[in-house]
Order: structure tokens, then sequence, then C-alpha cells
């Protein structure tokens, strides 16, 4: 591989790392807007249906201009975008408030972001994508590190249906990130992706409404935020607009160039975004068990990181010698594997 190709990956990356975080922080910003809505009389049902259908509405303009025309492609990619927007958003979202009915909200959280074990399964049965100790290692430091941030030791409840639901949410969450990184010759743009992905989700979650699968309910009253009384709109709208149809633009394209597993970890710091943004807007100060819990969640993405690395590396050792024991011509390492796909131009 020529130093350009190399410069031009790396630069990928970067950008994936750096699209990946943006994404987790507008993830994380829900938390405190979303209270704010709820203390003024709306459901959680209420408060995801109109995140995801005016974020569905902003996005599908960029969808289909991001298509450009080419129409087979959605035909062809029909069953990522369906599991994209019915699993990885309106069934993550449904599974996670039917946790938090009968489970505090930090055990609840806690199974969702079990998600990131899934990832590492998955890929390990599905394509023969063993973990390295490292990666493996990086799991283990990521799930203890979220523990302490949530401080799930304090008034934990426990019910079997709760966990379930909780562990049907970390299936969406993996699916969202699997879905994500799926990449091959004739995929969809990520845009494309994510914004008929939401489409779908916005459909499943206003059905749901409608027929009484979820309880929706919503209110006009002024809303308060940061000890400012607001208009109820100020909330919907970063909901929709930032929490939603930024988080899940820019998340796609991130997971794109960095791959399903490093954008599932890189995903945790959503956590800590979350508690950083309560702190500002509700006043709601982390303690040193939850700075623990940080580090050790940032301790989980560098070891994930560079076993990913290692793996990728003995990849291309054994890749560019053929089977007479020759280097191959073209001097280039093979192909990735579909979920850990080579950073390509964003569209």
């Amino acid at each position: 591989m020529n130093a350009g190709t190399q410069n031009r990956s790396g630069r990928s990356v970067l950008l994936g790392l750096v699209l990946v975080v943006v994404s987790s922080a507008a993830f994380g910003s829900s938390g405190a807007f979303a209270k704010s809505l709820l203390g003024a009389g709306w459901t959680p049902a209420g408060v995801v249906t109109w995140r995801v259908g005016v974020a569905a509405v902003v996005l599908l303009p960029v969808a289909v201009w991001a298509v450009r025309g080419q129409w087979g492609l959605l035909r062809r990619n029909a069953g990522q975008v369906i599991a994209f927007g019915a699993v990885a958003v309106a069934g993550c979202q449904f599974a996670y408030f039917n946790a938090v009915e009968t489970l505090s909200v930090a055990v609840a959280l806690l199974l969702e972001y079990l998600g990131i074990v899934v990832v590492v399964g998955w890929m390990w049965a599905r394509h023969g994508h063993r973990p390295s100790r490292l990666t493996l290692g990086g799991v283990a430091l990521s799930v203890a590190g979220l523990v302490l941030v949530l401080d799930v030791f304090s008034g934990v409840q426990i019910s079997w249906a709760g966990v379930v639901w909780g562990l049907l949410a970390a299936v969406g969450l993996a699916t969202y990130y699997v879905t994500s990184g799926h990449e091959h010759e004739e995929s969809l743009p990520p845009l494309a992706l994510a914004g008929f992905g939401l489409g779908v989700g916005a459909v499943v979650l206003v059905a749901a409404s409608a027929t009484g699968l979820i309880d929706y309910g919503t209110a006009r009253a002024s809303v308060e935020i940061a000890g400012v009384d607001t208009a109820w709109w100020v909330p919907v709208a970063e909901l929709a607009l930032v929490a939603a149809a930024l988080a899940y633009g820019v998340g796609v394209i991130g997971t794109r160039l960095v791959g399903a597993t490093v954008a599932s970890f890189i995903g945790l710091s959503e956590v800590l975004f979350a508690v950083l943004i309560a702190w500002l807007l509700l006043d709601e100060l982390p303690g040193w068990i939850q700075l623990a819990g940080g580090l050790l969640i940032l301790g989980g993405v560098v070891a994930v990181r560079v076993g990913e690395r290692t793996a990728d590396a003995d990849t291309e050792t054994d890749g560019d010698t053929t089977a007479d024991g020759d280097v191959a011509a073209d001097g280039e390492r093979p192909a990735h594997d579909a979920d850990f796909p080579a950073p390509h131009p964003v569209a």
C-alpha cells in the first residue's frame, strides 16, 4: 500500500472516529431534554414518536438526494433499511421504554448497552471474526466502566420481564451498529440508510401508537430546561434535529468508516456525554465513581481499537502471500469483511 493510500485511509478513519463521537454526544443530549417533556406530562412513547417522526421528515429529502435516482439500490437494500428502521430505531426504543417500566433507568440502560457484546459475538459467529484477547479485554473494561458510570448498585430493582425487554433493546442497539457498518459494492449511501431507516421507524412507531401497543401521550404546556421556562417545541426540536437526525446521520457515516465493533465501543461515550449534559442542564454532578467508570470505558475503547489493528495487521500479512509463497502482485491487502468495510468517500 503506497503512502498516499495510507494517508487517505488514516484520514478516513480519523474522520469516522470524530463522527461517531459527535453522534454519541448528540444521542447523549436526549436524556436531559426528554426529561423536561416527561415532567410536563408527555409519555415516553409520545417523546420518541415525535423525535423519530420529525427527524424522518427532515432526513428523507437528504436520503432522496443521496440515492441520486438509483432506486434499484433501495430495492436491493430493502432488508437492511427495514432492519435499521424497525429494529435499530423503533424496536430498540420500544424495548428500552418497556424495560424502564419495571427496572431502574440505570439497569435498563446497562442491559441495552450490552449490545456491544452482541456485536462482538455476531462478528465471531456470522463472519468468523474471532475477537482478540485485547478486544475481549475491551469488552470487560467497558462493561465494568459502564457499571460504575451508571452506579447500578444503588436501588437496583430486578424484574425478569424487564430484563428480557432490556436484552431486546441490546439486540436493537447491536442491529444499529451492524446495519450501519455493513457495506458492499451496491450499498446504500450512509445518509440514505439513515433517512429511509428513520422513515421506517417513524411508520412503525406511529402504527404502534395508533393501535395502543405503546402508551402515546403529549402536552402543550411550557417546559423547564436549566431552570428556564420555554415552549414545548424547543426540546422536541432538539430531540428531533440533534438527538435523532444529526445523531443517526453522522453516526451511520462514522460507523461505515471505522467498522461496527469499534463504533459500538466508542458509542459508549454516549453515557459520558449524557452525564455531562445532565450536569450542565440539570445540575446533576457526577461523582468520583462515575469518573472512574469513564476511565475504564476509555481504556476499553483503546483496547478494542488496538485489538482490531492487530487483527488487521495479521490479515494483511497473511493476504499478501499467495499459495506459492509469493507476494501478491498489486501489493494491496485483501478486501475487508463486509461488516468491517474499507474507508470510502461519503456520498
